[in-house]
């Protein structure tokens, strides 16, 4: 007889949020989902992005954060979608990239219990210190290389909280 041993992880689910879900959002989403895949843990995640307002609904991520994210190997292919009220039961956690969008979320919260999902992206940050992901869509180009250099160093921090300090 034959035994077969079946462990079930539980996916943790992260989703990412930023105003419109065209730059900062959809960045983290495909720099976390990189890390992951690195990392050799892409069974035990499952990420996604929203954002605030519904204004960019079905559109790709801005094209320059894309051209930006694409030079360091990123390829962004998130279509923008508005935060939904089931969102907050069905994520671990909600990681907002400002106070605006920490606050605003927090308002949207069901309940006690999903207002604590809500964090802050910069507060997983191990090298840089900012309290927040500025909006880089009015911008130049020196805007999106920032963006992008506090999401890789807040992903890393958060892939390593998600795994229990380990790396």
């Amino acid at each position: 007889m034959r035994w077969v041993y079946i462990i079930f992880v539980r996916m943790k689910k992260i989703l990412f949020v930023c105003l419109g879900n065209i730059c900062r959002s959809s960045a983290a989403e495909e720099i976390m989902r990189t890390m992951v895949a690195d990392a050799g843990l892409a069974r035990e995640f499952f990420l996604d992005s929203a954002g605030l307002i519904d204004y960019h609904e079905g559109e790709p991520a801005d094209s320059r954060m894309r051209a930006h994210a694409a030079r360091r190997g990123y390829h962004i292919t998130h279509l923008s979608r508005p935060v939904r009220y089931n969102d907050f039961f069905d994520f671990d956690l909600i990681v907002g990239m400002d106070d605006r969008n920490i606050s605003k979320l927090k308002a949207m919260a069901p309940g006690l219990d999903e207002e604590r999902k809500v964090v802050r992206m910069t507060d997983y940050c191990r090298l840089k210190v900012v309290d927040h992901v500025p909006d880089p869509y009015y911008g130049g180009a020196s805007g999106f290389e920032n963006v992008l250099d506090i999401l890789e160093d807040a992903c890393a921090g958060l892939l390593e909280t998600e795994r229990g300090g380990a790396e």
